[in-house]
């Protein structure tokens, strides 16, 4: 009956309404002629109207479409959905294989440029980019620019420049004086063919020399995220000398751009006097308010619009700043980040607001930008791709090659040498920035240009592989030398919640045999996150937050557990990689119970299970605290790893209760050696499959059962029927 009224209630308001706006049309239709009647009488001459075409409905609705096609805000906007859906494909793309994103998307960029749409698609390339819109696009990627380089500058820890060792600063030194001075003497061979008719040599050379010594800290940092060395002594040194390199070279670049754009010495010297003041002003006036601002976020742990508004202000005003003194806004933007406060969760929440929409919509923006800038075709004969190949051999003797001498001279080892000179030679992104600043400075001709960026490309692409090569070669002197030790009993530790860790990590302990000076455990603990876009300042959050409770655990114990974090895409994958490469005795999964809905074996779970290659315990968690009572059940056949268990089992104090389950009701297994047996040991009992019910009912309280995998198939069919009864269950995967 409601719903009928509603109805009859909406149907007159709409009718009344139609019934008003006719009514009110008409009138004012009659007002229209009365107006035009009266203008008719008070003028005394008449115009003749100028003859306007009748246009049929289908043209004039082409006409009206088409206008809006051509409109500037239209054309932008085209622009963008077309950079970011192919900037997106390709950095998926370029992920899979291993290489970071940033080399997808730079791709894409040159692709979207004349270099490929351009020639192939020269209509479709007129129409997403004509010649009067680049102007808007070039400026709304210097704004992405200018949050990206702040974000850089908040990555960076000043604490490594203050605590870094004599070798990283020759380290980071070195690897920009040597490709410095080889630039410079590049210059004296290409000068005359390359650089543009009104530049002289001493810029133009200068800035050959920045462009050969830049490193992309970024993307260093993002690689050795991706690859678990963050924590380990090449990541320690390769961060540390990156954020001296990348200080060292902004440093320059400033320098260098105050010399070009004041035409004279005495104009560089008063540039780089305010340059000095404003540095002075921003680390000594505002870095200081900023701390204190800091402070009152932590107490009341929210960033509030108002502390936004003043953030972006001095962002703002300090690239502003050194825009107007003569050096680049970057440049300002960069600085503003430094001084950010270096209380981790201020920056993180600071970072959360700003990266995603710099990384995702701006930064692609850039990379198109520098693609409509890059034309490869120019590169049309032998000589400009010899040149080329000059500039990428020069690029990488300087940067790789004066790196990994600094750094073997510093006394570092052979492999940590080739890693971190590797690590060096990555551009990426800053190379690019750079770049444009040249370009736009008319220091860099289009030919010269090109060739630049295709050496970004290239050096920034042979990292990962030149890091696994080198990591081939010595991987088996590695391992000779660790063979020659006695090989401990190595338990891989794989979790998701932080307090699955200390449970998996207490578990382990009771299934490894006690230290003695023969004999002893190593563990190891795997966490990641589900996800290989995490900032490095979230990472680090990540990382302590999740080996908390573990490493708790392990200083409780006494004992050492080597801790290994990754962001990634491919979780599963990559615990597989981790226990294959790593040769470990057990792999120790736990495992939230929603995972195993209807089967504790099934999902994630079995792929895992098919594909590690060592032996695998899964735990499925019912409120563990202890296992003083143990309850296992042996496979038809006991092998090495399953004797091994159990040897450790009653070696350790803390079982106070071994309950063995024999399949055979005849006795012990062949191949169970009764000395096992022979121990002293509180409780210790042997049965068969046919009383296992009886042992598993709940008045036996039991903490703990051990079943190998085809036992826990053939009994429990992956399922059991009455899983309220079971304590925790440990299932033990033998490897083949």
């Amino acid at each position: 009956m409601k719903i009928g009224r509603n109805s009859i209630f909406y149907i007159s308001t709409i009718g009344i309404f139609i019934l008003l706006m006719w009514v009110i049309l008409q009138r004012g239709n009659s007002l229209e002629t009365t107006h035009l009647k009266s203008l008719g009488s008070s003028v005394h001459h008449t115009v003749t109207p100028t003859a306007i075409p009748q246009l049929s409905f289908g043209e004039q609705l082409k006409s009206s479409i088409s206008q809006n096609f051509e409109h500037p805000l239209s054309i932008l906007l085209l622009q963008i959905l077309v950079i970011i859906l192919i900037s997106r494909l390709f950095g998926f793309l370029f992920q899979k294989i291993g290489q970071p994103t940033v080399i997808g998307e730079v791709l894409a960029g040159i692709l979207l440029g004349p270099s490929f749409l351009g020639l192939f698609f020269p209509d479709l390339f007129s129409f997403i980019f004509p010649a009067s819109s680049l102007g808007n696009l070039q400026h709304l990627s210097q704004i992405g620019l200018i949050l990206f380089m702040f974000i850089i500058g908040m990555e960076l820890d000043l604490k490594l420049l203050k605590n870094t060792a004599g070798t990283a600063v020759l380290v980071s030194h070195a690897s920009i004086i040597f490709p410095y001075i080889l630039g410079v003497l590049l210059s004296l061979y290409i000068f005359v063919d390359f650089a543009p008719a009104n530049i002289g040599f001493l810029p133009f050379a200068l800035f050959m020399g920045i462009s050969m010594s830049i490193t992309a800290f970024p993307i260093l940092a993002r690689i050795l995220q991706e690859r678990g060395l963050t924590r380990t002594p090449l990541g320690t040194m390769a961060l540390t000398c990156g954020a001296i390199d990348d200080v060292t070279a902004w440093a320059v670049l400033a320098a260098v751009i105050a010399i070009v754009k004041s035409g004279s010495m005495a104009g560089a010297l008063s540039t780089i006097g305010l340059t000095v003041l404003y540095m002075l002003v921003m680390l000594y006036v505002i870095q200081p308010f900023l701390n204190k601002v800091g402070k009152v976020y932590i107490a009341r742990e929210t960033i509030n619009k108002t502390l936004i508004a003043l953030i972006f202000a001095m962002l703002l005003l300090s690239a502003y700043i050194t825009e107007s003194i003569g050096i680049h806004a970057l440049f300002g933007a960069f600085v503003a980040g430094v001084i950010m406060p270096h209380n981790i969760d201020f920056k993180k929440n600071l970072v959360e607001k700003i990266e995603d929409i710099s990384l995702v919509l701006f930064l692609p923006l850039f990379f198109a930008f520098t693609g409509l800038r890059t034309q490869i075709g120019l590169l049309n004969d032998i000589y400009l791709w010899q040149v080329f190949g000059l500039v990428l051999f020069v690029a990488i003797l300087g940067k790789f090659g004066g790196s990994m001498l600094a750094a073997r001279f510093g006394g570092l080892s052979w492999k940590l040498s080739l890693s971190i000179g590797a690590l060096m030679n990555t551009r990426g992104l800053i190379q690019l920035i750079v770049l444009n600043i040249g370009y736009e400075l008319g220091i860099l001709s289009p030919e010269i240009f090109a060739i630049l960026v295709l050496m970004a490309v290239i050096t920034t692409f042979m990292t990962n592989p030149s890091l696994q090569l080198i990591d081939y070669f010595f991987r088996k002197k590695e391992q000779a030398v660790a063979d020659k030790l006695l090989r401990p009993f190595s338990i891989l530790i794989s979790f998701g919640p932080p307090a699955m860790g200390k449970t998996l990590l207490k578990i382990a302990q009771q299934i490894s045999p006690p230290d003695t000076e023969l004999l002893h455990s190593q563990y190891s603990a795997l966490h990641l996150t589900p996800s290989s876009e995490v900032h490095p300042a979230q990472a680090q959050i990540f990382e302590d937050e999740g080996f908390a409770p573990i490493k708790q655990e392990a200083r409780e114990s006494g004992i050492n557990v080597n801790t290994i974090y990754k962001a990634t895409d491919d979780v599963l994958n990559e615990i597989i990689r981790t226990a294959n490469k790593g040769d470990f005795d057990l792999l120790l999964m736990g495992s939230a119970r929603s995972v195993f809905t209807e089967n504790y074996l099934g999902g994630k779970i079995r792929k895992v299970l098919n594909e590690c290659k060592c032996n695998i315990g899964i735990f499925v968690d019912k409120y563990y605290t202890d296992s003083s009572r143990v309850i296992m059940l042996l496979p038809g056949s006991a092998d090495e790893f399953t004797l091994r268990i159990i040897s450790n089992l009653l070696e350790r104090p803390e079982t106070k209760h071994l309950c063995l389950v024999n399949s055979k009701d005849n006795g012990l297994p062949p191949e169970l050696p009764e000395e096992l047996f022979k121990q002293e040991h509180p409780e210790l009992q042997l049965r068969s499959y046919s009383q296992l019910g009886e042992e598993l009912h709940p008045d036996m309280s039991y903490d703990l059962l051990i079943v190998p995998l085809e036992e826990w198939k053939t009994l429990f069919s992956g399922k059991p029927k009455n899983p309220e009864f079971l304590p925790s269950v440990l299932i033990l995967k033998n490897k083949v």
